[in-house]
């Protein structure tokens, strides 16, 4: 049951007329009463991006291009477990496991492969390991309960032993994020440390009273994020059944759902193509269309929305800090939290999908952060 199986995808060209014919029957709803994305992904947006999806993409180069990385599959606790498995060609190349979010996927980690499996000229180079969460991608979807972040994080920490790493490094933003800190925290045998990108931190009420700048920038985003952000999930939280039926069914619905977090959660100047490539966003979308995990990646949502929450890790933490992160945390709030905090790296620009959105200085900011860790 621990074997180790390579996985090769050929989705059959059924899936994909199927996938068209959605589209080109689908039922629009009016035009949205004001100018702007306050009520959501606006008709004409959205229609412009179907039209691209259903004309001009072709999923044939994503799926040729995932082959050629290497996808692997393995059991762990009966739920198959999609990654990818790049090693270095470098003999001292560091493992290192990165985790994606919701609603990302392993298409998060594409940009940066190439450049994080070459050394660089100090020599450092990683075999990386990029897992599909449960529920997401190409992975199986739990059956029962209990597949909370907790459990994920020890999963990961069998994967990396099965790949025969008995040291290793994590890193991981949004649900990454939550699953990294939750190897650090549990201390998953074999990890040596930690890097992230969204670190979670709360304000003690002596911040409250006389906030730095960095504090009231975390708190007015905090805010935003309550009144304006936050209905994705809520839905998904407390009700991931009911949302994935649509999100199953209809790929404009589901498109809907997701382009408007390309938006608002990107460094753009007013599309989310100023950040991601249309490509880019569809690669992502097709894994979740093409095998349906509208309700079972929500369902991580109702399992442990809760690890969003401050915890303390005294494994060697490193964080990456980007401008337009929907929840900053400034590192006053981070240091309390990660007692062995070794780099903070303030970034000039990007959002919350780090990887996908600036390549260049996430690696240079795993480079940084692991070299102390090695």
């Amino acid at each position: 049951m621990d074997q180790i199986r390579p996985f090769t995808l050929a989705i059959p060209q059924s899936q994909i007329d199927d996938l068209n014919r959605r589209i080109d029957h689908t039922r629009w709803p009016e035009k949205e009463t004001v100018d702007d994305w306050s009520q959501g992904t606006p008709l004409a947006a959205l229609q412009d991006f179907v039209a691209y999806w259903r004309r001009d993409y072709d999923w044939r180069r994503c799926e040729g291009r995932l082959n050629a990385l290497g996808q692997f599959m393995t059991s762990i606790d009966g739920v198959d477990i999609h990654f990818l498995h790049v090693r270095s060609p470098h003999a001292g190349a560091l493992p290192l496991v990165m985790t994606h979010g919701w609603p990302g996927s392993v298409i998060e980690f594409m940009g940066v492969i190439e450049a994080l499996t070459n050394p660089d000229e100090q020599g450092q180079a990683f075999d990386l390991v990029i897992p599909s969460l449960p529920g997401f991608g190409f992975s199986g979807k739990p059956a029962g309960t209990g597949w909370g972040v907790e459990k994920i994080a020890r999963a990961w920490g069998e994967l990396m032993a099965r790949l025969g790493y008995s040291r290793w490094v994590a890193q991981g933003g949004d649900w990454g994020s939550a699953v990294t800190t939750a190897i650090g925290v549990q201390q998953v045998a074999g990890c040596a440390g930690i890097h992230l990108n969204m670190p979670i931190g709360r304000p003690e009420p002596e911040d409250l009273a006389n906030p730095a700048p960095d504090e009231l920038k975390a708190l007015g985003a905090l805010k935003h994020y309550q009144d304006w952000d936050s209905g994705y999930s809520t839905q998904q939280r407390t009700r991931p059944q009911s949302v994935g039926y649509g999100l199953v069914d209809s790929p404009v619905g589901l498109a809907g759902w997701i382009y408007e977090k390309m938006w608002a959660w990107t460094d753009n100047q007013g599309k989310p193509e100023d950040a991601l490539s249309r490509d880019a966003m569809l690669d992502n979308l097709m894994l979740y269309w093409l095998p349906a995990t509208g309700a079972s990646s929500a369902r991580l949502y109702w399992e442990s929305f809760g690890a969003f929450a401050p915890q303390q890790v005294t494994l060697p933490v490193a964080v990456s800090a980007f401008p337009r992160e929907i929840l900053p945390t400034p590192r006053k709030w981070a240091e309390r939290n990660f007692p062995n905090l070794v780099h903070w790296g303030t970034m000039p620009k990007g959002g919350h999908f780090a990887a996908w959105e600036q390549p260049d200085l996430f690696v240079g900011e795993l480079r940084t952060a692991f070299a102390n860790m090695r």
